[in-house]
């Protein structure tokens, strides 16, 4: 007869050694709690056992013949009273919040509802044990991988956001039972391409396990994107290839030691504003039925409901000592485990707000990192936004954080893609984006590289779409195209969707190579979206995140082809990536001084005529010369970037100086030679940059 000893209260999960696996939940609110044991399908039941001991909140037990593999999962008894906060309803199996693997795949069954369907007030009856979430017991992986931290110089920092099954699901280089997995991503062609394009650090959407809501399921779709995480341990096991000898672990570990080998840093998306168990009408997975008045917020005026700040339909409570503890332990697991050397956090306010006070930098989740001596040395950054009261904070994160930089992309779009229309950007506000945003950033030590600056990323239009489409087409998505961004500020150039005009297609291509060359130019963090290099188009969709087909994954034909706009395209961003290298002063770690005198460091603003500008030049025209000199003052460490957003070609007068162009983003004009000198002027044309030095 298999029994349970008292084990111990820590650590919390199914631990496994010498005497056994240890099991510890934290449910202070409940009766009772049941480990129940399955066979290694996990469809079978074969025994339950209580845990015998409860010490300060934490319910803890002992299993002496348990293995590596064990399938498991909790009942968790306690009353059924919604409207106080209570869910219990030990009907329903329950997922370890800790589980490192996970089996089984939530399939949006009403089986998963801990009320009763047509009765939302009474409990449901049904046992769903037989395909409900588990937990599997894993060993310890004895790996060497060092604890994760920034490998990268913040100046040097050149960041891609990719999807690990879209990056290489239609990869030629990569062998097809490898495609769209964490093995794919590692595999040197993959590798190779990144390292020519000059990126320092990948930023992969999330990983960890995640359930697809039920109305997409319904649907036939999926939560592609993978922002509904129900496992914060567990790799995504839908990325990994199944061979044999590996796991889903495993193979993410293997993945992050080719990417370290390459002199890379790995960031990863990850989700802990939210669960996959949605609102009051959602499914009962894991922590809702565990002790939902502990795990999430509620509405004081009625705590059957939730706290919807994220519009998921709830908001874990990190305020809660133990629920900012499965957030802490989480993040030292992918870093120490796993070796990820930092995280990109969605909807950031929430982690750092309460219904009472808002959003505080200073909350709990934000002093419980800047204290942690493995995780206050990762990279962390944060998407500044929610949709609660106040929910818009950009710049407001501590120091050392780093901030996704809408404010930027809107500026740039508008300065490029709007001018002579609604929504068109003025010199002055593209100047202050183009040098890191001050205003936001510029406070409490923090540096100009806090500002992520992007044109796209993997929520909106892809950078081909942003110039090809006056609208988006989402009806693939099933709600009737009003989701997504509501407000275009793209540049169809007459023509919306694909085009075989040459003329258009000139003009797609000079704008796209000027948003590229702006971005990779600007004081700042870089951030690149996966397939903006290659031309990747969504058709206009621009919130694909349900989208698991060809309409998110990169497309690859003509890579190869040397005189393909793809490879043209690609390397022109290589280029980019490398000027950027070779100029300490486009990738400056410090405040420029403001207005210094010509002949000092620093960065200066000339209108086209050579003319410093004035206050009242701010206000109008869209040509602008941006001179950079550093503290070498050395000839070769003078840089000149020509813009002109107009509709005709701008004459610039050139500062005195022997300079050479060595970047044109207008194709016919880019000749990639950094001998050819410039005279006393330089003609740029119609939406393009030129970049000199001397």
């Amino acid at each position: 007869m298999v029994m349970l000893s008292t084990g111990s209260p820590f650590p919390l999960g199914a631990s496994l050694s010498p005497a056994g696996v240890n099991f510890a939940l934290v449910a202070p609110n409940a009766q009772a709690v049941e480990l129940c044991l399955f066979d290694g399908t996990g469809q079978s039941e074969q025994q339950r056992l209580r845990l015998p001991a409860c010490t300060d909140g934490v319910w803890h037990g002992l299993l002496p013949s348990g293995r590596a593999g064990l399938v498991y999962g909790y009942r968790v008894h306690g009353p059924w009273a919604p409207h106080e906060g209570q869910r219990f309803n030990p009907d329903k199996l329950l997922l370890d919040p800790y589980a490192r693997e996970i089996v089984g795949r939530y399939d949006g069954s009403d089986l998963f509802l801990g009320h009763d369907p047509s009765r939302p007030g009474q409990r449901d009856g049904r046992d769903n044990g037989a395909i409900a979430l588990k937990g599997r017991v894993v060993a310890a992986t004895g790996t060497s991988t060092p604890p994760g931290h920034a490998r990268v110089a913040a100046g040097e920092r050149v960041l891609y956001e990719l999807h690990v099954r879209g990056r290489t699901r239609l990869h030629p280089g990569v062998p097809a039972a490898l495609r769209g997995t964490y093995a794919g991503l590692a595999e040197p062609a993959v590798l190779d391409h990144l390292q020519h394009l000059g990126i320092t650090t990948l930023s992969l959407m999330p990983v960890q396990h995640r359930a697809d809501e039920q109305r997409l399921l319904a649907m036939g779709l999926s939560n592609y994107w993978g922002y509904n995480t129900i496992g914060w341990f567990a790799p995504e096991a839908r990325y990994w290839s199944g061979r044999p000898g590996t796991t889903p672990a495993s193979e993410f570990r293997a993945m992050a030691d080719a990417v370290h080998a390459r002199g890379m840093e790995l960031v990863i998306d990850v989700v802990y504003n939210h669960s996959a168990e949605s609102d009051e009408l959602g499914p009962t997975l894991s922590m809702r039925g565990i002790d939902n008045a502990l795990y999430y917020h509620l509405r004081e005026d009625d705590r059957a409901l939730y706290e919807n700040w994220t519009g998921t339909g709830n908001c874990l409570n990190l305020g809660e000592p133990r629920v900012l503890q499965l957030a802490m332990d989480s993040l030292r697991h992918w870093a120490c485990e796993f070796g990820v050397d930092g995280f990109r956090f969605d909807l950031a306010p929430v982690l750092g707000r309460n219904a009472r006070t808002g959003f505080d930098p200073r909350a709990p989740f934000f002093a419980a990192i800047a204290q942690d001596p493995v995780l206050s040395r990762t990279l962390l950054i944060a998407e500044p936004w929610d949709i609660g009261p106040g929910g818009y904070r950009l710049g407001e994160f501590p120091p050392g954080w780093l901030e996704w930089n809408d404010r930027y992309r809107d500026t740039q779009r508008g300065f490029w893609l709007r001018q002579g229309r609604e929504g068109a950007v003025g010199l002055g506000e593209f100047a202050h984006r183009f040098a890191a945003s001050s205003t936001q950033f510029e406070h409490h030590g923090r540096a100009p590289t806090a500002s992520v600056n992007f044109i796209t990323a993997h929520d909106g239009f892809t950078l081909r779409d942003l110039v090809s489409y006056g609208e988006r087409h989402n009806l693939a998505n099933g709600e009737n195209n009003r989701d997504g961004h509501a407000h275009n500020l793209s540049n169809n150039c007459g023509v919306e969707g694909p085009s075989d005009d040459p003329a258009v297609q000139a003009q797609r291509s000079r704008l796209q190579r000027a948003l590229l060359a702006t971005l990779l130019l600007s004081q700042g963090t870089p951030m690149l979206l996966a397939g903006d290099e290659l031309g990747h188009s969504q058709q206009g969709n621009n919130n694909a995140y349900c989208q698991d087909n060809e309409t998110t994954w990169l497309a690859w034909i003509g890579a190869s082809d040397p005189a393909s706009e793809m490879a043209r395209t690609r390397d022109f961003v290589a280029r980019l990536a490398a000027l950027r290298r070779e100029a300490p002063a486009l990738r400056s770690t410090r405040w420029w001084p403001a207005e210094p005198p010509r002949g000092t460091p620093g960065i200066h603003w000339l209108r086209p005529d050579g003319q410093p500008m004035a206050s009242g030049d701010w206000h109008s025209g869209t040509a602008l010369a941006v001179l950079f000199e550093s503290t070498a003052m050395k000839d070769a460490d003078a840089w000149l970037v020509l813009l002109n957003a107009g509709p005709e070609a701008v004459s610039f007068r050139l500062p005195p100086g022997a300079w050479r162009c060595c970047l044109a983003t207008d194709p016919e004009q880019d000749h990639g030679d950094a001998t050819r000198a410039l005279g006393d002027t330089a003609e740029v044309p119609a939406s393009s940059l030129r970049i000199a030095r001397t």
